[in-house]
């Protein structure tokens, strides 16, 4: 169990984690490929098909998309409930916090602002003018990148494993939970369920600091 009275590093996964949505699934909807793209992204976060693989599918549906239609999905940024209230009760634990997705550095860069988040990385699109090109550059941030950041963020941070926290809610994050300290599945697909220390069902992410504030 961490202790909320030492330093300790907290890493969220972004999408219908931090933020109500799936991002990818709403630049398909301005792409006319919804449907499409949701049952890809479906599919990928029950752990049925290879993570890079099917977001490089999924981007290449998305060519032509501006600029205009990807900043009219974060106004306002869609934050989960109890996100907000969550980030400022652990950074007033003086505990860091990131956030590492296999989403997209045009969202995280809003959330990270926006939140004030120590870390963030995530996967970069590829754009002609002010157009996404349907390409993401390599290397594609993956389920083993989400856990290497977890682990790469602690080392430089000097602390100690028993005090990271990861939180995610697809399969993809769960080698991230594996190397964490304690792992949270939130509003979770089964596969990681199976690996959490924590599962929380109610779509608030202030539930986090109930549970910790009972113990």
């Amino acid at each position: 169990m961490p202790d909320f009275s030492k330093p300790g590093l907290v890493i969220f996964d972004m999408d219908s984690t931090l933020i109500t949505i799936e991002c990818i699934d709403e630049i398909a909807a301005h792409a006319g490929c919804k449907d499409e793209v949701s049952a890809i992204t479906e599919r990928a976060m029950r752990g049925e098909l290879d993570f890079a693989q099917s977001l490089r599918e999924r981007v290449a549906a998305l060519t032509g998309v501006t600029a205009r239609q990807m900043n009219a999905i974060f106004e306002p940024i869609p934050f989960t409930p109890g996100a907000e209230k969550l980030v400022n009760w652990l950074q007033q634990h003086q505990w860091q916090v990131g956030v590492v997705s296999g989403g997209f550095t045009w969202f995280t860069d809003k959330v990270q602002e926006h939140l004030g988040l120590n870390f963030f990385h995530a996967n970069s699109l590829l754009w002609n003018a002010d157009r996404l090109t349907g390409e993401v550059a390599e290397p594609i941030v993956d389920a083993q990148t989400k856990a290497d950041c977890l682990v790469n963020w602690a080392t430089e941070l000097g602390i100690e494993n028993s005090q990271t926290i990861a939180i995610g809610d697809g399969a993809n994050d769960i080698p991230m939970l594996e190397a964490a300290g304690f792992g949270i599945a939130f509003c979770a697909k089964p596969a990681l369920r199976n690996v959490a220390d924590l599962c929380i069902d109610t779509p608030d992410l202030s539930a986090v600091i109930d549970y910790f504030e009972q113990r």
